[in-house]
């Protein structure tokens, strides 16, 4: 009986091993994972817990006292210790107490790019207990005053380099009593004063606790603006709190104290200033700084710099595998890309070129309460379906209807989960751990965000806008936007595939997908595919063979009808495509100055649009 049990014993010791790895692979990924959540949890909720009330700022504080000569950022030919942060950050403080009428508390306005003064001056209006508007260097006139106004901002503190764009807005700041600083040492325009001086002059003494003891973990912040890639921008509220649950996330993105950071995404926006700045301030690693960014200095910047770890978002994967290929490519220290939104075939294809990165790959918005990370390193997958996590933030895919852009609900008006394998709209319960703040002073924008009657009657749900698909194996992987995706001849196409798929083709670098409304609505429902593209250096576009690939590859509804060739594609300042303005012309030659096509199946080919064809659409004497 004992030599069976010791049998037995010593089978399952040596099968177990071996049963996991061919019927659940991914479960000791799975388990470090929830450790991981776990330990975030027990992080959040201890730091939640303390009092005096712990910030960023407290971190920010303890990484000082334990490493004040360590290098916190490099900045072109400069470098700033944690100390010399503290330090500067003091006296930028101070000179703003001194200005006459401003108050520990009041809301301020940056308006710069990526330097050093940026992260300085957010650290001095914390120790101030001043919530921040971050305001997007490239916005100008109409768009600066919308953000601007949005938070009531009593102080705006400006870039020098933006010093015209401000002036064109001053009159109208001059009249809200808003006081206006550059960063400079001498300013000669009347109603802006300049600001560098001041903080130079200033003392560097510690600021007193008490100027911030009003401050909460429901206290705004920071605002941290939306791209505005269909309209204006609209500003979304981080409180206190949620900058702590960030904090507490980041202690485990795999970044370490000795890593060098690669800081080249705007740090007015949520990828820089959280995964980038804040993600740094809770590992105490240092931040490469960089004003924007640059792909053909990418690499020797990586090299020069000694960088370990460095941010993707968007595009910039695919306009680093675009860079002539070079002997240098895989001599790095690179070893950890973190970000979100490649492409599983850039992906492949950045990996082959430039090395053994690991490359995490996380889901997450602004002003979202629901976020994951691919910690299975699946090619093309934002993140995997776990227990634990789900239980932390409910979430499901819901199915939505496109054609009515609504969800599906079911005869007791509760919507309706998506099936394994089918696409759905991403959906997150708000909960005290996952709450949904808002815009701010957009009530009917925040509005649309929420979702009520999900599951139960009287639940309330965050509405990503996301439409995603959830496989076999448990991973889930971003299919596209609600707003970007649309319906033609009853089917629904998802413009990102489409985008894919047309820059497959050879001659193009990009392709900017959208539907467009057919003029006259004669006897057409939906919108109709359309793509504004860009073409490879030493190519020219080539109707036969584009229309060949498209045949190929996909379906006739999702085959764009109509291409237009832009010299330069418009994008945000995270390299997200802009669509409204190429909605809203279509495909009237009247009204586009790029050379524009129409797909035309008698020809087997995208020949020239004419005024006569358009003429022939809007009057329906030709269907489409």
């Amino acid at each position: 009986m004992e030599m069976y049990l010791f049998t037995f014993i010593v089978a399952s010791v040596l099968i177990t091993p071996l049963a996991l790895k061919t019927f659940c692979p991914f479960f000791w990924m799975d388990l470090l994972y929830c450790r991981d959540l776990l330990l975030i949890l027990l992080t959040y909720v201890w730091r939640r817990r303390r009092r005096p009330f712990f910030f960023v700022l407290d971190r920010f504080f303890e990484q000082t006292a334990a490493n004040p000569d360590k290098t916190f950022i490099v900045f072109e030919n400069e470098k700033y210790t944690y100390s010399d942060a503290d330090r500067i950050s003091n006296q930028a403080a101070n000179a703003l107490q001194a200005l006459p009428g401003f108050q520990a508390g009041d809301t301020v306005a940056l308006f710069m790019g990526n330097e050093p003064a940026f992260a300085f001056t957010w650290l001095a209006l914390t120790k101030l207990g001043s919530p921040v508007s971050f305001l997007n260097q490239n916005i100008r006139s109409r768009s600066l005053l919308h953000c601007f106004s949005c938070c009531r901002a009593r102080v705006l503190i400006a870039a020098s380099e933006l010093k015209e764009a401000v002036e064109d807005v001053l009159p109208y700041l001059l009249e809200q009593g808003v006081t206006v600083l550059l960063l400079s040492k001498h300013c000669d325009i009347p109603g802006m004063d300049s600001f560098l001086d001041k903080v130079e002059a200033a003392p560097d003494r510690p600021l007193p606790v008490s100027l911030r003891s009003h401050v909460s973990l429901k206290s705004p912040a920071v605002y941290i603006y939306t791209s505005g890639t269909t309209g204006l921008p609209k500003a979304a509220v981080v409180n206190q709190n949620r900058l702590l649950t960030v904090l507490a996330a980041l202690s485990s993105n795999g970044v370490r104290p000795d890593d060098v950071v690669y800081l080249n995404l705007p740090l007015y926006h949520t990828a820089g200033f959280f995964i980038g700045f804040i993600g740094s301030i809770e590992t105490g690693s240092t931040i490469f700084l960089k004003r924007k960014f640059s792909a053909s200095q990418f690499w020797d910047d990586c090299r020069r710099h000694n960088v370990t770890v460095v941010q993707y978002i968007g595009e910039v994967l695919r306009y680093l595998c675009c860079t002539p290929k070079s002997e240098n490519d895989k001599k790095h220290k690179v070893r950890l890309a973190i970000g979100n939104g490649v492409r599983a075939e850039v992906w492949r294809e950045f990996l082959d070129r430039f090395g053994n990165i690991e490359v995490r790959e996380f889901y997450a918005s602004t002003e979202g309460n629901v976020g994951f990370v691919n910690y299975a390193g699946k090619i093309g997958a934002i993140g995997r379906v776990n227990f634990f996590h789900r239980k932390l933030f409910p979430y499901t895919l819901i199915q939505y209807d496109l054609e009515r852009d609504e969800p599906v609900r079911d005869v007791n008006g509760l919507c309706v989960e998506s099936p394994k394998g089918e696409v759905g709209l991403l959906v997150s319960k708000v909960t005290g751990i996952a709450p949904f703040v808002g815009y701010v002073q957009n009530e009917k924008q925040t509005e649309k965000k929420r979702l009520r009657n999900v599951l139960k009657k009287g639940d309330l749900y965050f509405n990503s806008g996301d439409l995603m698909r959830i496989d076999s194996d448990n991973f889930i992987y971003f299919q596209d936007r609600l707003g970007d995706t649309f319906r033609w001849k009853g089917e629904n196409v998802a413009t990102t595939e489409v985008s894919d798929i047309l820059t497959m083709s050879g001659c193009l670098k990009e392709a900017n997908v959208y539907g467009v409304r057919v003029p006259g609505n004669a006897g057409h429902e939906g919108r109709i595919g359309m793509a504004a593209v860009t073409l490879r250096e030493g190519e020219q576009f080539d109707g036969t063979r584009i229309y060949n690939h498209m045949v190929s590859h996909l379906p006739s509804y999702a085959q764009p009808r109509f291409i237009r060739i832009r010299s330069v594609m418009e994008v945000t300042g995270t390299f997200k495509q802009m669509k409204l303005k190429l909605v809203e012309e279509g495909f009237d030659p009247a009204l586009v100055q790029d050379p524009l096509y129409i797909l035309d199946d008698r020809e087997k080919s995208y020949t020239p649009m004419t005024a006569q064809l358009y003429s022939r659409i809007a009057s329906g004497s030709l269907r489409l």
